[in-house]
């Protein structure tokens, strides 16, 4: 039997038997004795039933040898196996051995790539990484990378996408689990790794390159080998691309539907360009608007002009906004009416900023606040109420509201809120309810059986 190097080195020689059909011996019930007359006679048609029994059984085991079932049916087990349940069960015999090969098993890989002394996670064995790349990486068609905080993880990923010289993928995902340790690399050796990819696929529809060296001209390159086929471009926190560079992807990839970015990055050209009658109509935009040193961040204004274009073209559109800056520099934005539709607050954001989310966000779904200091936002979650009829979900973290204005919100949203997240501590008892009695009264609002959330007291 033919064994793949790897999976012994992997695994060991003792791994599972050879499928073979069993032939059990028969003893024969006649003549046990050398007296054949003490013999009686019905033992000796009992036996004679018996040994036919067993010759059927016989036969039955070998119309049903497991070794030699279609690759078909193999294969469609082996999709719910684990890899290395495929690996042991490769070594059974060469059919299912033919099988473990087969390209449908390989055309979605995901490469674990951490290192024992900065990570607990497992990792993807190096032997199974050589024999990807020798026998299957012509099959290799969604695939993602997730690394540790490693330098080397990083390089390691580098080094296998060089290699993915014959292969046509369709995803691509560089995932950074813990800090972001792809900016730890040269920018020409990831560049140079990324564009293998980028030249050879043809075909490429998701690219996921958040917090990575990415550049403009490596985007051009993608763009001249994948424009008709990109879909899903998720690019955040990445500090070497400009404006120019992502309207570059906008103005060629005109089936561009999911779009991911820095707020750095957008611009009322990006916008008019994803509003052009060549384009798709998008589906799903997310912003990250993010600043580490606070006063020292310049945020740009987006014309309303250029919004208003945007829902035009793309009326049903997802716009996710995710908020993670200082209170003193929140003032470039809900001056006017903008699409969001999804709101996250990371910060602590302050009365007024809510107070104009709930004037010039009337798209809104979805709204979350981290935090928001000791004074209530009775006010404002009563004007989000009345001016947001789409909205479905809130989530409070450190905020402060009063039992009469959060009743109050619910009864004006009504059972249209499938997701209410807010934490005990954030509902302050007053003369008309109690916290014994809100979760009475918004559950009866709401038309389910409601609780505030708990803090947990481990």
């Amino acid at each position: 039997m033919e064994r793949d190097p790897w999976v012994a080195q992997r695994f060991g020689a003792c791994l599972w038997p050879r499928a073979r059909s069993w032939r059990p011996r028969i003893e024969s019930h006649i003549g046990m004795k050398r007296g054949g007359r003490d013999s009686d006679h019905n033992s000796s048609e009992e036996g004679t039933e018996k040994s036919k029994k067993l010759r059927t059984t016989n036969e039955h085991s070998q119309t049903c040898d497991w070794g030699n079932l279609l690759q078909d049916i193999i294969l469609q087990v082996f999709k719910y196996l684990p890899l290395l349940d495929r690996a042991h069960a490769s070594q059974v015999c060469r059919n299912w051995n033919q099988v473990f090969h087969m390209p449908d098993l390989w055309r979605c890989f995901e490469f674990e790539l951490n290192q024992p002394a900065t990570s607990y996670l497992k990792a993807t064995h190096p032997e199974l990484i050589k024999q990807i790349i020798k026998r299957h990486s012509n099959h290799l068609q969604y695939v993602s990378f997730k690394v540790d905080s490693s330098k080397e993880s990083a390089e390691a990923a580098c080094d296998i996408l060089s290699q993915l010289v014959n292969c046509s993928l369709k995803t691509l995902g560089l995932i950074s689990t813990a800090r972001p340790s792809f900016m730890d690399l040269p920018k020409s050796h990831f560049i140079s790794a990324l564009t293998v990819v980028f030249v050879n696929s043809k075909s490429l529809s998701s690219l996921k390159i958040d917090d990575t060296p990415v550049d403009d001209p490596s985007l051009k390159v993608l763009v001249a080998n994948n424009s008709d086929t990109l879909k899903l471009l998720k690019m955040s926190s990445c500090p070497h691309v400009s404006p120019a560079g992502i309207l570059c992807v906008a103005d060629q990839c005109h089936g561009l539907r999911e779009l991911a970015l820095n707020y750095h990055l957008l611009s009322d050209e990006l916008l008019l360009a994803l509003s052009s009658e060549k384009h798709v109509r998008l589906e799903h935009l997310r912003i990250d608007v993010v600043s580490e040193n606070p006063g020292q961040t310049h945020f740009h204004t987006i014309q309303k002009s250029s919004w208003d274009a945007f829902i035009r073209h793309s009326p049903k559109v997802n716009l996710v906004m995710y908020f993670f800056l200082y209170e003193e520099e929140f003032d470039p934005f809900f001056r006017y009416e903008i699409p969001a539709t999804h709101l996250y607050f990371g910060r602590s954001v302050s009365k007024d900023v809510l107070g104009r989310v709930g004037m010039t966000c009337p798209r809104l779904v979805e709204l979350v606040v981290c935090a928001n200091g000791l004074r209530p936002l009775d006010e404002e979650l009563i004007r989000i109420a009345e001016r947001c009829k789409n909205l479905s979900a809130i989530g409070l973290g450190e905020c402060e509201v009063s039992c009469s204005a959060f009743v109050e919100f619910v009864k004006m949203c009504g059972g249209r809120l499938s997701q209410l997240s807010i934490m005990e501590e954030v509902l302050i008892p007053d003369q008309k309810y109690s916290l014994e009695q809100i979760h009475w009264e918004v559950s009866k609002h709401l038309g389910r059986v409601w609780f505030p959330d708990m803090m947990p007291t481990w």
